[in-house]
């Protein structure tokens, strides 16, 4: 194996995924959801997800 074959030691930078409207978008359809849901154990993952989306883009 030649010098030339070796792959490159550092990876790509990373880029997001979703944009801050994406976000928020997602918050607002999480909320409509939960308002919609009497599941009380899908209500608290739903209100989590809000959670840790808020903690990325907040209110």
């Amino acid at each position: 194996m030649s010098d030339t074959d070796t792959p490159n030691s550092e990876p790509s930078r990373a880029r997001a995924l979703l944009s801050t409207a994406d976000m928020k978008l997602l918050r607002r359809a999480l909320e409509s959801h939960a308002r919609g849901t009497e599941d009380r154990e899908e209500l608290a993952k739903i209100n989590a997800l809000h959670h840790r989306l808020g903690t990325y883009v907040p209110s």
